[in-house]
């Protein structure tokens, strides 16, 4: 059976690069979102290849007993690099200071990636450890140095993480201070982590065996962590993205008493098309644009006294003014529908100085006007001659 410890953690950091794959294709040279896939992908890559039984594998394919061991540890190490680079991309800045401290984090870990290949290179680890390589041989030449380095790199990167989270968090709100909580939720699991795998050492140290704390206890912990930062890191692009697609759903299903009145009153709007799978966010654009083509129709119909003797009314009523403004319009609308449906030749248009120009209100709410709608004159609603086609 599958270790939950391993499999949790390495399908949701796939799911999520996943996830993430479609954008960076797009914009291959955003560092932003190379700094969010390499995060993931090497995430993934720490609990893949750290598993018991991948460890096996990685022995016996390479014939050196404990291969596996540098061989994760520079997966961490990678990690920890791409997960700074993130932040740092993240928080943005002059391009120039990004990338000094971009290059001064990959060269650090880098660095103590090679040392830690080197230690295990002069070391001597003749039995294979699947599970406690890490107290097993605490007290070996080089291999303690090994096991010491790899600690302090993770500790230290899950500190700064940490810090850099918590400081950012002042200063934002939102989805995205929900995302850097669950970070540091996160990185604050794995700093336990890292000292309880010392504890774990140290007692070796002293003689004594506390191995569970790092075999069970401790890899319970960067388990648990995993998934805190994952969603940590999509959970403000995700909640970002839905709140923009609500938002347009909103204003579409809004702007539909006005779509409904004034939709195919212009010739070109009738020909318009949505594709089937179009985006709630095209067809807003679409039913936006219904609605200019419909009110450019209207121009020569509006009646600007009706328009200014509504206004006064509704302020007289005690109405906002941009409620007011709103009444005003689609009472407007409303008048100037049934009077283009009194002239079928439109003699009107054809003697219009006004045609083709921007149409009275272009710049108005057009959504207060729609919700205005049902408030003026509903029967005019109902029985609007256009038809809003396939845009609807």
């Amino acid at each position: 059976m599958p270790d939950p410890t391993v499999l949790l953690p390495t399908a949701l950091g796939g799911v999520a690069a996943l996830l993430r794959l479609p954008g960076l294709l797009r914009n291959p040279r955003d560092p932003l979102l190379r700094a969010v896939m390499a995060m993931l992908v090497t995430g993934v890559g720490v609990f893949f290849f750290t598993s018991v039984p991948m460890v096996a594998k990685i022995n016996a394919l390479t014939g050196v007993p404990n291969a596996a061991a540098p061989f994760g540890y520079v997966w961490v190490m990678v990690n920890a690099a791409s997960g700074i680079a993130l932040l740092i991309n993240w928080r943005g800045g002059s391009p120039e200071g990004i990338r000094r401290a971009t290059r001064w984090c990959t060269g650090t870990y880098g660095a103590l990636s090679i040392a830690l290949v080197v230690l295990f290179a002069l070391g001597e680890a003749p039995v294979e450890r699947l599970r406690d390589l890490d107290t097993y041989y605490a007290g070996t030449p080089y291999l303690r140095e090994m096991i010491v380095l790899y600690l302090v790199g993770h500790t230290a990167a899950s500190v700064v993480m940490a810090s850099l989270c918590l400081r950012w968090m002042r200063h934002v709100e939102g989805e995205l201070r929900a995302g850097l909580a669950l970070m540091v939720t996160g990185y604050l699991l794995a700093i336990c982590f890292g000292l309880l795998k010392f504890t774990a050492v140290g007692a070796r140290w002293a003689g004594t065996d506390w191995d569970v704390l790092s075999t069970e206890v401790a890899r319970a912990l960067i388990s648990a962590a995993a998934p805190f930062i994952t969603f940590g890191m999509v959970f403000p692009i995700v909640v970002g993205r839905f709140r923009g697609r609500w938002r347009d759903w909103i204003r579409y299903r809004r702007l539909g008493p006005l779509s409904r009145l004034v939709g195919g009153l212009a010739p070109a709007s009738a020909a318009a098309g949505v594709p089937l799978l179009a985006s709630v966010g095209v067809r807003r654009l679409q039913r936006e644009s219904v609605i200019h083509d419909g009110l450019l129709a209207l121009n020569p119909y509006f009646d600007l006294g009706l328009r200014a003797r509504t206004l006064a009314e509704a302020v007289a009523g005690g109405a906002t003014a941009d409620h007011a403004a709103a009444d005003a319009d689609a009472a407007m609308v409303v008048a100037a529908v049934e009077t283009m449906r009194a002239d079928p030749e439109r003699r009107v248009i054809a003697s219009s100085r006004t045609l083709q120009e921007p149409a009275a209100g272009a710049e108005r709410d057009l959504v207060r006007i729609s919700q205005a709608l049902g408030h003026t004159s509903k029967r005019a609603a109902a029985d609007g001659p256009g038809t809003e086609g396939a845009a609807r």
